[in-house]
């Protein structure tokens, strides 16, 4: 008897997961606004990002040059300055003032002052310094200006050491650079492009915060319609069990995303030239527990829903945060303890760090075992977490508002 018993609260149980399954596909579909988040986010958000983002790196930055010094060195240092790829000379001015009106009026971001006596400090094996003023509201164009100036250095530095041995009477037959020479190796990113760079993390939190949107969105719909119905919404048939609803919920959430997850970890690093080293069924294994943590995670936040518009806010503060929390815009090992634990509880963070790994740097999944296990824990964590919020909710709503009346309206 007993186990005939168990047998039929188990069989009881997945027919209720499917009811919960089935009427949440069809409360989505039914609502136009869900279907907003869940399907043109993730289609029309990763186009966007990555046009904004293209070109990729920014070339041929104007600056305005005053030469002091007016020599050979100085023409040389100029011209081959201008032979990068990231600087364009705008002007050479007279003195700083003018070159500092230029700089107000936007026309260029960047000075390079020769001194007077940078070619006397060179002939004299003197070290001569060139200073460099540069607008750093634009992090980008800061790059370029450092990027340029840097290998510049390097090559003027070759060939004045060239210069000075042969001056010496040392043949420097056989002898070309500098004794130790430096290469960058940018793993994931050769071209050092900042769409390559920053969106396969950003798809994530695109995947993320649309689901979490749409689902705080319903539980937001589902509030309200406790109101109007004495703590009670028939839409999400409050007879089956709490871990039905939760687990029929996410599976219908993650089996809805999971084109949409092809098509923007596939398809869109394919269409703009991204990078893509990773085997496919990797970083699909991998982003299957992100999708159902992710889940889970949103029926847990969907606690914070009152109203249907509750959504806008929450997604708005948190998107900021969660960009923050995942390191791509600040290292996570350089961020303190609280928020290195803040971001160990969001989904995204660790989907992002897997992903990158996976996608752009060609890792496997096992290498990848990390993220991938914290994703799996946090989908427990989350479970937990998310039964809770919707039995309380349940038990909350029905003892604030009331028992339903006899002749209360329903809904079929």
């Amino acid at each position: 008897m007993s186990k005939t018993t168990d047998k039929n609260r188990r069989h009881n149980w997945f027919v209720q997961l499917g009811l919960a399954f089935r009427r949440e596909w069809t409360m989505i579909l039914d609502d136009v606004g869900v279907m907003l988040f869940f399907i043109a986010l993730p289609l029309v958000y990763p186009v966007v990002y990555t046009l904004i983002y293209n070109p990729e790196i920014v070339t041929k930055m104007p600056i305005a040059v005053v030469d002091n010094s007016c020599t050979p060195s100085s023409r040389t240092l100029v011209r081959s300055l201008e032979a990068s790829p990231s600087v364009a000379i705008y002007d050479y001015c007279t003195d700083m003032g003018e070159a500092k009106d230029l700089f107000a009026s936007q026309k260029v971001f960047g000075i390079l002052e020769i001194p007077s006596d940078y070619e006397k400090k060179i002939v004299r094996g003197e070290q001569a310094t060139v200073p460099f003023y540069a607008e750093v509201s634009l992090l980008l164009r800061y790059r370029a200006y450092l990027s340029a100036l840097t290998d510049l250095q390097l090559k003027l530095a070759s060939d004045i050491t060239m210069t000075r041995l042969q001056a010496t009477g040392v043949s420097a037959l056989g002898i070309s650079g500098l004794p130790v020479n430096t290469a960058n190796t940018f793993l994931g990113d050769p071209g050092q492009g900042f769409a390559s760079f920053v969106m396969p993390g950003i798809v994530i939190l695109i995947l993320q915060q649309s689901m979490v949107l749409g689902i705080c969105f319903i539980s937001g719909t589902s509030r309200e319609r406790r109101r109007r119905f004495y703590g009670t919404d028939p839409m999400m048939l409050d007879d089956l069990s709490a871990s039905a609803i939760v687990w029929g919920k996410a599976l219908c959430y993650v089996i809805f995303y999971i084109p949409l997850t092809i098509y923007v970890v596939r398809y869109i690093p394919e269409i703009f030239g991204l990078p893509h080293q990773g085997d496919p069924v990797d970083y699909l294994l991998f982003i299957f527990p992100l999708l159902l943590s992710t889940a889970m995670f949103g029926q847990t936040v969907q606690y914070l829903c009152k109203e249907r518009e509750s959504a806008f806010p929450i997604i708005v503060f948190t998107s900021v945060l969660f960009l923050f929390l995942s390191g791509l815009t600040w290292p996570r090992y350089a961020m303190n303890d609280f928020w290195t634990w803040m971001g160990n509880l969001v989904p995204a963070t660790w989907g992002v760090e897997g992903f990158i790994r996976i996608n752009s740097n060609g890792a496997t999944l096992a290498e990848s075992a990390r993220p991938y296990i914290a994703m799996w824990i946090l989908t427990g964590i989350y479970f937990l977490t998310a039964w809770w919020v919707t039995a309380t909710i349940r038990r909350r709503s029905i003892r604030r508002y009331g028992p339903l009346p006899d002749d209360a309206q329903t809904i079929s």
